[in-house]
């Protein structure tokens, strides 16, 4: 069942960039910024690579993926300010958001305040649910946008960056494993793999 999963998610981030482009960018930046698990650890250096075989502009993919992590925060900084953690808990399960997921952004927006908005989003987990704390704690909504761009720009960028240099390196790659495409294929797989295999071990452990 989690193989299905793992291979489900991962054809869809590429299918979803592939067929729709920037526009694909935008809207998985976007779901994974309200919290659904859709890493931008595979989206934005997948934009990248497609940046080096010359299908995307760079700039482009960077700057559409900060809009969509801008504009999927600010949804979930509104469902953080409207319903509050009984929402989140009650009906996060849903889309693999798990308590534990939850307390580490309250931890660290009750630590740093307003700068975790920022710091939070060159962070792995924390950066997804970040959001959330901030909603709850009615953080000043210009504030909010604010840290939230600044923070996801150099993320976005970093790993646009680092997906071109792999793209750049086609031809050498492929001289040596003779079949690139299948090692992004898995390297994809076992980035979203891993990233589901830790919501679901943590939503077993809150349980037990």
């Amino acid at each position: 069942m989690i193989t299905d999963i793992i291979e489900i998610l991962a054809n869809f981030v590429i299918s979803v960039i592939g067929f729709f482009g920037y526009t694909g960018v935008f809207f998985l930046m976007l779901v994974e910024s309200c919290g659904i698990p859709m890493p931008s650890e595979v989206i934005m250096p997948f934009s990248g690579f497609l940046v080096a075989k010359g299908q995307m502009g760079f700039w482009a993919v960077v700057f559409l993926g900060t809009f969509g992590n801008l504009v999927g925060s600010l949804i979930a900084y509104y469902i953080g300010d409207w319903g509050g953690r009984p929402l989140l808990e009650k009906y996060g399960k849903y889309v693999l958001i798990s308590r534990h997921d939850l307390d580490l952004a309250d931890r660290f927006f009750a630590r740093y305040g307003q700068l975790a908005v920022f710091f939070g989003r060159l962070l792995p987990v924390v950066r997804t649910f970040i959001s959330f704390p901030a909603g709850v704690a009615k953080m000043d909504i210009k504030k909010f946008s604010f840290y939230t761009f600044i923070g996801a720009f150099p993320w976005c960028l970093l790993f646009a960056w680092l997906g071109v240099k792999m793209g750049a390196n086609w031809d050498l790659i492929r001289a040596k494993l003779h079949n690139f495409d299948l090692l992004m294929a898995f390297l994809i797989v076992v980035a979203v793999g891993w990233y589901i295999y830790r919501h679901l071990k943590n939503k077993r452990k809150y349980v037990a």
